[in-house]
C-alpha cells in the first residue's frame, strides 16, 4: 500500500449555537464500516502509542480533545500529520505503519476501525513489516 491513499477526511459540521455536532457514517463520511470504535486518554506526556501496522484493517483516527501527531511510513515514505479538530479524522489504510506521539494535556484520541480486534492483523516489529511490504 502506498501512504498517498492515507489523508484527512473532512466530516460532515453541523453549526448550532446551542453547540456544533458531527456525526460519522460508515460506508458514507468514510471507505469502510465500522466495527469497532475505541479511544486513548490520560496518555502521559512524552508517550508514545501505536507502533504497529494492520494486514487488512483499516482506521480512521480523531482527535475528539486536545492534539497529537500521527506519522505514517509505508517503508518508503513517511509522513507526520497534526491533529486538533473532531471534525476531521486521518483515514489509515491496510499496510502503512503508525505512531502516535506529541498528546497535549487532556488530549482524547478515537480511533474508528474496519473490524473486530484480532491480533493476527498486527506487525509489532518494524522489520517484518517492512519485509511484508517488500520493502527490504
Amino acid at each position: 500500500m502506498s501512504i498517498e491513499r492515507c489523508k484527512i477526511i473532512d466530516l460532515p459540521k453541523i453549526h448550532d449555537p446551542r453547540g456544533n455536532l458531527t456525526s460519522i457514517e460508515g460506508g458514507v463520511h468514510i471507505p469502510f464500516d465500522i466495527q469497532r470504535v475505541y479511544y486513548l486518554y490520560d496518555v502521559p506526556g512524552g508517550s508514545e502509542r501505536g507502533g504497529h501496522a494492520h494486514k487488512e484493517l483499516q482506521q480512521l483516527i480523531v482527535a475528539m480533545s486536545g492534539s497529537f501527531d500521527v506519522l505514517l511510513d509505508d517503508g518508503r515514505k513517511k509522513k507526520r500529520y497534526h491533529l486538533n479538530r473532531s471534525y476531521s479524522g486521518l483515514y489509515v489504510c491496510p499496510m502503512i505503519w503508525r505512531e502516535l506521539d506529541n498528546f497535549s494535556s487532556g488530549s482524547v484520541c478515537m480511533v474508528l476501525a474496519s473490524s473486530h480486534y484480532d491480533e493476527s492483523d498486527y506487525f509489532r516489529d518494524y522489520q517484518q513489516f517492512l519485509n511484508a511490504a517488500g520493502v527490504l
